[in-house]
């Protein structure tokens, strides 16, 4: 159930004719009312007798008894409440029932003193009604309305419950702003798949990825082809900005302008450079591994990522909140980077990991900048690194990177469960298992080719390996040896012992980080990470430029599947509460 308390205005009637009406795309049937502040308002919409204006007049009443230089300037309260649409459809009674509990949660309404607003709830649809009030008591007196957001959302959660309907999680005020119900009208009109409000969010999200100054910042912006305008101090220091899309215009003709701050809370002037300020004293350089890649190639900087995120993992779990929060905000610039710069057949999953995570990136837990250089490090590779094709090196390392960030995602999901922040950690799982499907994607080429030279390697060496994998790992040995990806596994020891390194060692360090007992796949997991630590090229196939192969790992990803951290994954609870 998703109320939203709408901006107030000041005509009752013409609120009145927008309900009672056919609505803009002939969507209202059969408006009525279903409770109002005395049980006995007049109903235009069921009773012949009855008139708009009337209902207008009862409406307005107690605003037209006061002295006019006391009446609000603003005195039209509108609260819509929807419900979801796998909910059931409630009956006039129950809406009606919810109608009253919401006015009185909010302050509208005060049934026990018989003191409150006047107020009616019009239904004109299966899953929703809307409560218009007026701002002035029975007694004179103004309603106390401070946190009617939050306490209708209190009771909506309540609601939910009761009535059997789709669980909401919490929200913390910390979301960004959902598009207004004119802008998603005006995107429909336009033939645009999203609002402009949430197509800059994207475009600013990516702009500031990474980047290190404001006039990065900027540049990247107007490379983007977004109108920017800047707000300065009589000094000249910059205050602020806001940005349009070319085509989105009001109807002069005048383009939409949104402050960064009005996109999300994090993409502010103020909050932007507090990822800047910590860049300038410890930039990391991009770095390959020897002999696989140039410094800054697409491979390269996967690499980086995949090192990053390993380290940031255990950071997550292990260090103070405020540096996890650090680290949890900057992933969602690597996720970002990496849809950017990925190859088309994972670019789609890709890149809703990174819009689903975006909600998972704050929390009201201060983020203590500068530890996440690494991260933002990472970020800025991918994109200097430029856009992968997909096979060979850069293809592999793609997969070795998502599958090191779904680990990374899933440690930012189990943070965000165990503070209590509900609707993070359901954004972090949906990420999760868009970074799944990305896996599928990337890693099923360069699997098959490690598994098709595993499954050539002479028996003394497989047996050699199998007596070292049940020695190393033990608990996890037997259900190794019954994978397909074991051929993989083992064509990976073989090459890291080639290049000197103790595979026993390796396997141990590799098997140390969490979730590896319940993964899908644990020899895929296991032949990333050796393969990262022991600098091992991610790609040994030669693969051809025609297509990909299918192996017997295409269909399962490396990583396990996440748990949801709550009882609900449900939506943002929506509204003014963000």
């Amino acid at each position: 159930m998703i109320p939203r308390i709408q901006k107030r205005g000041q005509r009752t009637i013409g609120l009145l004719y927008y309900l009672y009406g056919p609505g803009k795309f002939e969507e209202h049937t059969d408006p009525h009312l279903v409770a109002s502040w005395d049980h006995n308002a007049p109903d235009p919409g069921r009773d012949a007798t009855a008139t708009l204006k009337q209902l207008q007049q009862l409406l307005d009443q107690p605003v037209e008894n006061i002295d006019q230089a006391l009446r609000p300037k603003k005195h039209v309260w509108h609260l819509s409440v929807r419900n979801s649409a796998e909910d059931r459809i409630l009956t006039d009674e129950e809406w009606g029932d919810v109608a009253r509990r919401m006015v009185t949660a909010a302050g509208i309404d005060a049934p026990d003193t018989g003191a409150g607003c006047r107020w009616a709830a019009v239904r004109h649809a299966d899953d929703h009604i809307h409560i218009v009030a007026t701002l002035v008591r029975e007694d004179g007196y103004k309603p106390d309305l401070d946190n009617d957001a939050v306490r209708v959302q209190a009771q909506a959660r309540t609601l939910e419950a009761e009535l059997g309907l789709r669980r909401l999680n919490k929200g913390d005020g910390t979301a960004a702003k959902r598009p207004t119900s004119a802008e998603r009208h005006k995107a429909k009109r336009q033939g645009r798949k999203r609002t402009a409000r949430e197509e800059l969010r994207e475009t600013v999200r990516q702009a500031v990825t990474g980047a290190r100054s404001e006039e990065e910042f900027f540049s990247r912006l107007a490379a983007a082809g977004l109108l920017i305008r800047t707000r300065e101090a009589p000094s000249g220091d910059l205050l602020g900005y806001k940005v349009a899309l070319p085509d989105d215009r009001n109807k002069d003709g005048e383009p939409v302008f949104y402050p960064g701050a009005r996109l999300a809370p994090d993409l502010s002037l103020p909050r932007i450079r507090e990822r800047w300020s910590t860049d300038h004293s410890a930039q990391i350089p991009p770095t390959g591994t020897p002999g696989l890649a140039a410094p800054n190639s697409p491979s390269a900087a996967r690499r980086q990522t995949a090192s990053a995120a390993w380290t940031a993992i255990t950071i997550i779990e292990q260090g103070r909140d405020t540096v996890a929060a650090a680290y949890i905000a900057s992933a969602g610039e690597v996720l970002d980077a990496l849809a950017k710069t990925s190859a088309a057949h994972t670019r789609r999953e890709l890149r809703d990991a990174a819009a689903a995570y975006e909600r998972a990136s704050r929390s009201h837990t201060r983020a203590e900048r500068g530890h996440d250089r690494a991260l933002r490090q990472a970020a800025r590779d991918l994109v200097h690194g430029g856009p992968a094709l997909g096979r060979g090196e850069d293809g592999a390392t793609t997969a070795m990177a998502i599958d090191m960030l779904f680990f990374l995602v899933t440690a930012a999901m189990h943070w965000h469960a165990k503070n209590g922040h509900a609707q993070q950690a359901a954004a972090a799982l949906q990420a999760a298992e868009h970074l799944r499907s990305a896996y599928r994607a990337a890693a099923t080429q360069p699997l098959t080719a490690l598994y098709q030279r595993g499954q050539r390697l002479n028996r003394p060496l497989l047996q050699r390996q199998t007596a070292m994998l049940r020695e190393t790992l033990p608990e996890l040995a037997e259900k190794i040896l019954t994978e397909p990806s074991w051929y993989a596994l083992a064509t990976t020891i073989a090459d890291a012992e080639a290049t000197g390194h103790d595979p026993a060692t390796l396997l141990a360090d590799a098997a140390k980080r969490r979730e590896l007992d319940t993964a899908d796949s644990v020899s895929d997991v296991l032949v990333w990470r050796l393969r990262h630590l022991a600098d091992l090229p991610a790609d040994t196939s030669g693969a051809s430029e025609h297509g990909t192969a299918k192996g017997p790992s295409a269909m399962r990803p490396a990583a396990t599947r996440p748990t949801s951290p709550g009882p609900h994954r449900g939506e943002e609870a929506a509204g003014n509460t963000r």
